[in-house]
């Protein structure tokens, strides 16, 4: 069994000796921390990095990006996908302005209310800029302490979400909380991987339940499956005097107040009167879309406007509808 002061500083020691140097960790400002941990939900950290670079030399501040445009701030957001975190944060700036006097709130409990902040975003921000005694339980620290402990209750039930956060918050240094949770979830990211432990490597190989019952991958438990819901979208490509014809998506479901290509959808697989120039299968986190083009000048244009083909970057589109047309018109 584990003493738990001897696990915080073994897993901290590990952390100095093997952590990357990242940006945000190199600063306790709330306002970078909370831009990094909204940027790399559902996001690795090697694709999430360009982006933060991208933000933090735009938005010096709260104040900056509190006053930036929706519009703007999905634009810049294109290519991460789960776009709501992109609306959630101009909405959760302007309610620092607003409600906060532009102080952003290093406090977790002043941090949940915060638009798109919950229970994982308010430890983190509050633990790393302000060293709150609050354990930061994510994807990474779930999957350590089921290994390590050899928990069978699923993750995503709420016993079991109540058991891995008691355990964390047990576990947590009382003196460097910060560095404590930097270092579980490096972890998990570095040492204790979904497909590659390093478990020959890993300093607590002695105690690890899993590893002795040489049932490593069977954590951590999951009792939910979601099926995937099947959509099928026909996108019409609809040019004149180089200038494209867009609309923009309502503001609820999949892709909301992003910009696409006019629009028919069908609820089964059906042929439509002309052939796609392209197809494509496009996966969600909940839904499985068949996306495909065709070449129109037939399209209502009531609703819509036509935009210049060098003047697309300006506009937030979904990465599928991009990445056609980046390549139809290479």
């Amino acid at each position: 069994m584990f003493d738990l002061q001897d696990f915080s500083k073994n897993i901290r020691n590990w952390y100095n000796i093997h952590k990357r140097d990242l940006p945000w960790r190199n600063t306790n400002d709330p306002f970078k921390i909370w831009l990094s941990e909204i940027i790399l939900q559902q996001t690795r950290v090697s694709q999430g990095l360009s982006y933060y670079m991208k933000f933090t030399n735009r938005f010096k501040n709260v104040k900056h990006l509190a006053e930036a445009s929706e519009d703007e701030i999905l634009s810049m957001w294109q290519g991460l996908g789960y776009y709501s975190r992109g609306r959630n944060l101009r909405k959760a700036a302007i309610q620092v302005m607003e409600e906060y006097n532009g102080n952003f709130p290093t406090c977790s409990k002043e941090l949940k209310k915060l638009k798109g902040i919950g229970d994982y975003s308010s430890a983190a921000i509050a633990s790393f800029s302000s060293n709150e005694k609050i354990a930061v339980v994510d994807g990474n620290v779930y999957r350590v302490l089921s290994r390590l402990f050899g928990i069978s209750i699923p993750i995503d039930s709420s016993s079991g979400k109540k058991e891995f956060n008691d355990l964390a918050n047990t576990l947590i240094s009382s003196k460097y909380p910060a560095e404590h949770n930097q270092a579980i979830m490096e972890f998990g990211a570095k040492q204790c991987t979904p497909k590659k432990p390093l478990c020959n490597e890993c300093i607590f190989s002695n105690n690890c339940e899993a590893f002795h019952l040489n049932s490593v991958f069977k954590f951590p438990i999951k009792s939910k499956k979601i099926k995937k819901k099947s959509r099928y979208f026909h996108f019409f490509l609809d040019i004149k005097d180089d200038k494209i014809l867009i609309e923009k998506r309502r503001d609820k479901g999949i892709w909301a107040n992003l910009y696409q290509l006019p629009l028919i959808e069908s609820e089964k697989e059906e042929t439509q009167k002309t052939k796609p120039i392209f197809e494509t299968k496009h996966l969600l986190s909940h839904q499985k879309l068949y996306c495909s083009f065709y070449k129109s000048d037939t399209s209502d244009e009531k609703n819509r406007i036509r935009v210049a083909v060098n003047e697309l970057e300006n506009y937030a589109l979904p990465v599928v509808i991009d990445k056609f047309l980046k390549q139809y018109f290479n």
